[in-house]
């Protein structure tokens, strides 16, 4: 026990050294301005995208009320890693705290989680749109819009405090050199110097629950809106309908298909460095291309941006 408490202190002490940026010291100015240019992409788009669908009357509708909120939950989700990232390039030093690395864990797996479930009821709301449409506005009321975005959040929250606590309270080896980007439950996991069976049944108990289920049931509602849409005897009408979940299936699956890589994959300690790229792939690069997906996409996302930048 006590050994366990002195390798803890020592944790507490130390903190960790992320050492993704380490391999390619040459190369510090280049990251540096990519990821910054990434970043304010990031903050300006999905800025942009919430301010249209708040100032714009024609998108005051439950989807873009979902979209609005997956917008500002992009840009907390991006601000846990990219700026400290940034400074690490800056400063060529990726050391970060204990409680540094944990709160940056915390909100992480608690943004995720979020996505998860927000794009399942963005699902949901996609389905009832085409497969219930005259019970649309009545089924979709603002009250369980809010109540959809809220649970999102709240039922995460503490299961997330949780996991957290479960893994910093681990014992650490003396290498505390993470070949990460930023701190995240596999590379933590490799560096415990204990029996990690009950945080990988703990992990895997919260991905089945906040990641495999919510994509169930967004694979069960598209599978009736393709029945649905199969049904619309004009092409221009299943055009149509199909181009309302264009650009939620396309951002479906950069979240998903590179998250999946990450904690659905058996994982070793050998695969850290593929890993480590996926996991920048969907905590920054997906939250990019997010607002540019929905404005290329959608018609009167397009309308709404072109009224907001030239009306004088």
């Amino acid at each position: 026990m006590s050994q366990r408490r002195g390798l803890e202190n020592h944790t507490v002490g130390s903190g960790f050294v992320l050492l993704a940026f380490c391999d390619h010291s040459s190369l510090q100015g280049l990251c540096f301005t990519v990821l910054l240019v990434i970043y304010l992409v990031v903050l300006a788009g999905n800025s942009l995208i919430a301010l249209i669908t708040v100032l714009d009357c024609s998108l005051h509708s439950p989807m873009y009320f979902f979209l609005r909120n997956l917008s500002f939950l992009e840009i907390c989700y991006t601000s846990v890693t990219l700026p400290k990232m940034l400074v690490s390039v800056l400063r060529a030093d990726g050391r970060i705290s204990f409680l540094g690395c944990a709160a940056q864990l915390y909100f992480l797996v608690l943004l995720g989680s979020t996505e998860c479930l927000l794009l399942a009821a963005m699902a949901y709301d996609r389905y009832v749109a085409i497969c219930h449409p005259l019970h649309y506005p009545l089924a979709m009321s603002r009250g369980l819009c809010t109540r959809l975005v809220l649970g999102s959040w709240g039922a995460v929250t503490p299961v997330q405090v949780g996991q957290t606590y479960q893994l910093f309270t681990l014992p650490f080896c003396a290498s505390h050199d993470l070949r990460h980007f930023f701190c995240d439950v596999p590379p933590l996991l490799d560096l415990a110097c204990a029996d990690t069976f009950w945080n990988q049944v703990a992990l895997h108990s919260i991905i089945l629950g906040f990641a495999v289920l919510p994509f169930c049931l967004i694979v069960l509602s598209y599978i009736q809106i393709i029945r649905a849409i199969l049904k619309i005897p004009s092409v221009l009408g299943r055009h149509k309908a199909f181009s309302t979940c264009s650009s939620h299936l396309m951002v479906l699956t950069l979240f998903y298909g590179s998250a999946t890589v990450i904690y659905l994959k058996g994982h070793s300690r050998d695969s850290g460095d593929p890993d480590k790229y996926f996991a920048l792939f969907y905590t920054i690069v997906t939250p990019m291309f997010n607002p540019l997906i929905y404005s290329l996409r959608n018609k009167e996302v397009r309308i709404a941006l072109k009224k907001l930048l030239w009306t004088k």
